[in-house]
């Protein structure tokens, strides 16, 4: 079944130098735009991450510092990248968790505002859970029925989520509905407000912290008790975005 748009939508797929979300960088991007009409455009690009690649990750995706070299870093490509996805909607494999929070944080390094708050965002991986339980070669095979070649290169998976997801609006028309908004909705697995989960919001739709001493208790009563801990927060080892959200929020306290 091919996807009722409203909005272009971009799946895209990232490797990367490791798993750190706070530290790690982008060495391939590939994302493919489809357009309410059917045309789609694939863009495929190798990034210097100006830092080592661990030899986890390059067991995994096979790229080495050596290939990535002399590409450009992502500061270079960050504005017409952003400007390239502006007014889309976002599709990945487990993107929600990892992707869209790396890329979300080089965007910040590179001073670009690309916010994908704004956007509606479907995860196949979600769904596939939601629905099967398993990993993407293996929804591949189950729901299109191949072999997914190249698996860990972000073309071949990128492309096979894409696949994946029209097959899903096949296999499960009765639960599936072919809109973004809805499929954005029904792959949301948290309430987070940054990308790492540190912040998400409660029941009442409060923010509340989400690990550590405080967790469980509202943002703004652990910043009137503990003024030191935006700034333990602000000088720690925690990603960009979480460090915006809780300035965000320290923001809107001091404006009331």
């Amino acid at each position: 079944m091919e996807l009722n748009l409203k909005n272009p939508i971009v799946f895209f797929d990232i490797e990367s130098t490791g798993l750190d979300i706070a530290k790690d960088r982008i060495v391939e991007i590939c994302a493919v735009k489809i357009m309410p009409d059917g045309r789609e455009e694939v863009k495929t690009r190798r990034i210097n991450p100006t830092i080592p690649i661990s030899p986890e990750a390059q067991a995994v995706h096979g790229i080495s510092d050596e290939d990535v070299k002399d590409c450009p870093v992502f500061k270079q490509i960050a504005k017409s990248l952003a400007n390239w996805m502006e007014g889309c909607d976002i599709g990945g494999y487990n993107s929600i968790k990892f992707d869209i929070p790396l890329l979300a944080e080089e965007f910040l390094r590179a001073e670009v505002d690309f916010d994908f708050r704004k956007r509606k965002l479907v995860d196949v991986q979600n769904i596939f859970h939601k629905m099967e339980q398993r990993t993407l070669s293996a929804a591949y095979k189950f729901y299109c029925q191949k072999d997914l070649e190249n698996a860990h290169s972000a073309e071949a998976d990128t492309i096979a989520t894409y696949e994946v997801l029209k097959a899903q609006l096949d296999k499960y028309p009765e639960t599936l509905k072919n809109d973004i908004g809805f499929l954005a909705d029904f792959s949301l697995k948290s309430r987070n407000l940054d990308y790492a989960g540190r912040i998400v919001l409660n029941d009442k739709d409060i923010p509340i912290i989400n690990f550590g001493k405080h967790k469980g208790r509202a943002v703004e009563t652990v910043l009137k008790e503990e003024p030191s801990y935006y700034a333990w927060i602000m000088q720690g080892d925690f990603t960009l975005d979480t460090k915006k959200v809780l300035t965000e929020i320290k923001i809107k306290m001091l404006q009331r």
